[in-house]
């Protein structure tokens, strides 16, 4: 079995989900950064969109070649089909289009798509062996109504009372941080109930809401409240827990500086040539240095002083003490680089091909997949209805579903 409609010489081997089917009634961010994911891993990926298209490719600046780069970001290795499902025949072709896969995932406002016979009861009794994970907002019940955008998350979570400076106002992250998590944590759902099908070889519905990845994304912000009643606050780029951790003045620029114990801030203050420092009571552990922040940062910065934020990245690396010089996205990118990450990738062949970020999971047998950049609108049409085509016709034989399969089967 193979995984991609444009390529029937791969092979079974070709990702750890070959063989596995999604059919991806999902748009913007969350949900397709989830099947992306998937695809990469070699699962085929059906993304079905309306005729007006995913709304993030309308998404710009920055563009390439016109198409929003935003849209490219999470949208490589799918198979792109326009469909209007008020139209009896395209809802038709939505429902075949489930008939063959393994997952459905969506991200309709809730109740949405019981017009179109597409809920949680309908679904389970018409697919009862299919995972079905809904991607919402704010849930189901009192938050339904509720639009489901980052930057709310962000404001209702608490996200943006914690973020910022300590006497600025509320700040949001620089990016979609709660949408990526909610992608994540869908993936992580996703597998987790194809994990369990393959023992049971029943389906069921996953729901996934964006507050809760939100709550559950903050981590120990949210348990401190919830464990010990603790409302933490704006504290700017200063980490609750921690210090030193965050920028430093060096002589030129900040540098990153972040000791998360003692034995790092010994050698850190050894570097700096801060010996006295190792006595003094002020200092001599996490919650004593947390509670004396501003004479330990005053003393930090007037040794730091004496040489460049690179040069003393470059002494404090040597030390084994955690720190960074603070880079733009297009040095982040080069650093990796650097470091022999291979950050970027070309996904499709030839001209089509798009420069993007790598799969974040290096696998050692069965490797991330490039093969297919982010399709047009409607591309690939013709492929997915010969593929339902086949797929009917050979399912008395109980042959492959898999497009390319199918696909090269058919060209025989």
């Amino acid at each position: 079995m193979v995984s991609h409609l444009n390529n029937p010489d791969a092979t079974a081997t070709d990702g750890p989900l070959s063989g596995v089917v999604i059919a991806d009634f999902t748009r913007v961010l969350a949900g397709p950064y989830c099947t992306m994911l998937l695809a990469d891993m070699g699962a085929t990926v059906i993304k079905v969109e309306g005729p007006s298209g995913d709304d993030s490719r309308q998404w710009v600046p920055p563009a390439r070649d016109g198409v929003s780069t935003y849209y490219l970001s999470v949208n490589r290795n799918k198979n792109s089909i326009m469909l209007d499902m008020k139209n009896p025949d395209d809802l038709e072709t939505a429902y075949s289009i489930i008939d063959q896969a393994d997952v459905f995932i969506e991200n309709f406002k809730p109740g949405g798509l019981a017009q179109f016979g597409l809920d949680e009861q309908s679904v389970a009794q018409r697919w009862p062996g299919i995972v079905h994970a809904s991607i919402t907002g704010f849930g189901t019940a009192e938050g339904a109504h509720m639009p489901g955008y980052d930057l709310i998350a962000q404001a209702v979570s608490g996200m943006m009372t914690v973020t910022g400076s300590q006497d600025g106002p509320p700040q949001r992250a620089g990016v979609a941080i709660f949408d990526v998590v909610m992608g994540l944590q869908a993936t992580v759902g996703v597998l987790g109930a194809l994990h369990e099908r393959a023992q049971s070889g029943k389906g069921q519905h996953l729901e996934i809401d964006l507050l809760s990845a939100s709550l559950s994304g903050l981590v120990n912000q949210t348990t401190g409240y919830v464990a010990c009643g603790n409302v933490p606050t704006r504290m700017g780029n200063d980490h609750p827990s921690l210090f030193p951790y965050g920028p430093f003045k060096a002589a030129d620029r900040d540098i990153i500086i972040c000791c998360g114990n003692d034995a790092q801030f010994s050698r850190m203050i050894t570097r700096l040539e801060l010996p006295d420092l190792a006595s003094d009571t002020r200092f001599d552990n996490v919650k004593n240095r947390n509670a004396n922040r501003e004479p330990l940062r005053a003393l930090m910065e007037e040794a730091l002083a004496a040489k460049s934020a690179d040069e003393w990245f470059e002494l404090l690396q040597l030390d084994g003490v955690p720190a960074s010089p603070v880079l733009g996205i297009d040095e982040g990118v080069d650093f990796a680089q650097k470091l022999g990450l291979n950050p970027v990738i070309q996904a499709g062949q030839g001209a089509e091909a798009v420069p993007l970020i790598k799969h974040p999971v290096t696998f050692s047998r069965t490797p991330a997949r490039y093969d297919k950049a982010p399709p047009t609108l409607d591309q690939d049409r013709a492929d997915v209805l010969q593929w339902l085509s086949q797929a009917k016709s050979l399912a008395q034989g109980k042959e492959s579903h898999d497009l390319a399969g199918i696909a090269a089967n058919a060209a025989r």
